[in-house]
């Protein structure tokens, strides 16, 4: 009695030493591309060297701004009578007990108005009156923080020893008349709201470069193999949804891990300067931005992988990477030049959202619910892209015929 055998034949783009899509020492394909994609770019000298630049035009700008803030600093405030000099005079004792080259200068006016009008000429830094509730300080643009707090300094122990030695015997009557509030008189947008909204720009910037870097590096990979033929060795031995896989998780772990060092960077350098009172503002911001990049990337990885595999040869790829490419440049300048509804319909569209949401965060005035909302419909975008760029990755890769229309490449198949 003879005992027949099968031998079964590999299909095509599976492996063939398991059949559940590991490798012989127990490791998914799409890890070992995912490692291999990312061990050639910490590899790349070009890649360390933009990013080093990066980083230290990052450091740069935070040390320029430091060295520029780092002297010691001179105030004219205008006061319209003896109580606010005698103010100005111990908020510069204060100031010069640890710095002795800083000053801060009475300037005498007639009255309120004259005031402003010397604050609007820039005779003076900011106007100190009395109001009902203490003192208001007024500024051509918001005041400067550390003005602003050692004169609420003053003002706050000047009333309060006033009130004691009038026998007060509660909190409120001690604090009373303690409070200083502040006035814009230009109507612009106060210091603060400036540095925030360029921490916005700062978050878009990221984004679009890390899309285009990486992104063309997605291309650029494909379109390499399958000019070399190595991809159809590859597509042989990994089936090619785990390869496609591979190339766009190695890429985006590369972004984000990127991302994270250079936000890093500057969130330390923003604790050297004047501004690192702004950082509980920008958590919030960084939390939601961090989640809304990862998703923005995944949208378009799978694509740029499509479009490298559209391309027979490097030559072409500039050919069926511009469309992408534009869609970024028109949503990046689009994005940050939106204002008021068209910023904040814009803000929920997919890809756009992660330039705008951050960004309307830092500047304030969005509930919980909108950034959520927004993360959830640029993952169901995601999902549409990721199956669309397989599609279109699957279709056009083994295709070495010439260069592919996307339209061609869609259809392929069919």
């Amino acid at each position: 009695m003879s005992t027949q055998q099968t031998t079964e034949r590999p299909t095509e783009g599976t492996q063939p030493v398991q059949a559940a899509g590991t490798t012989s020492e127990g490791t998914r394909p799409w890890v070992l591309v995912m490692m291999r994609e990312i061990q050639v770019r910490i590899t790349d000298k070009n890649f360390l060297m933009s990013t080093g630049l990066t980083l230290l035009l990052v450091i740069g700008v935070f040390a320029v701004t430091a060295f520029i803030g780092g002297g010691s600093s001179s105030d004219t405030v205008a006061v319209t009578d003896d109580e606010g000099a005698a103010i100005v005079s111990q908020a510069e004792t204060i100031l010069q007990a640890d710095d002795a080259e800083a000053s801060i200068t009475a300037l005498r006016v007639a009255d309120e108005a004259a005031g402003e009008q010397a604050v609007m000429d820039g005779d003076a830094d900011a106007l100190l009156t009395p109001n009902d509730n203490g003192w208001t300080l007024g500024g051509d643009g918001e005041p400067g923080m550390d003005l602003t707090n050692l004169l609420s300094d003053v003002v706050r122990g000047n009333a309060m020893t006033a009130n004691a030695e009038a026998a007060g015997t509660t909190v409120e009557e001690l604090t009373a008349g303690s409070v200083l509030t502040t006035a814009d008189f230009s109507g612009s947008d106060s210091e603060s709201q400036i540095v925030l909204y360029l921490a916005g720009i700062f978050f878009a910037m990221l984004f679009y470069m890390a899309s285009l870097m990486f992104g063309m590096a997605i291309a650029n990979s494909v379109v390499e193999e399958k000019q070399s033929r190595i991809v159809e060795i590859l597509a042989a031995m990994i089936p090619v949804r785990q390869l496609l896989t591979g190339k766009v998780l190695g890429n985006t772990l590369l972004a984000l891990g990127q991302m994270v060092l250079i936000t890093g960077i500057g969130l330390i350098g923003l604790t050297f300067t004047d501004y690192d009172q702004m950082l509980p503002q920008m958590s919030g911001a960084i939390m939601w931005y961090i989640p809304f990049f990862l998703v923005g990337f995944l949208a378009l990885a799978c694509i740029w992988a499509a479009a490298g595999a559209m391309a027979s040869r490097t030559e072409d790829l500039q050919s069926t990477t511009t469309p992408l490419t534009m869609v970024l440049v028109i949503i990046f300048v689009v994005g940050i030049n939106l204002e008021g509804t068209a910023e904040v319909i814009a803000s929920f569209v997919p890809v756009a959202s992660t330039i705008l949401m951050p960004l309307r965060i830092l500047q304030g005035g969005v509930d919980w619910w909108e950034p959520a909302v927004a993360l959830l419909l640029t993952l169901v975008f995601a999902a549409l892209t990721v199956a669309a760029g397989a599609r279109l990755y699957r279709r056009s890769l083994l295709q070495t015929s010439g260069r592919l229309s996307w339209r061609k490449a869609w259809t392929t198949g069919d």
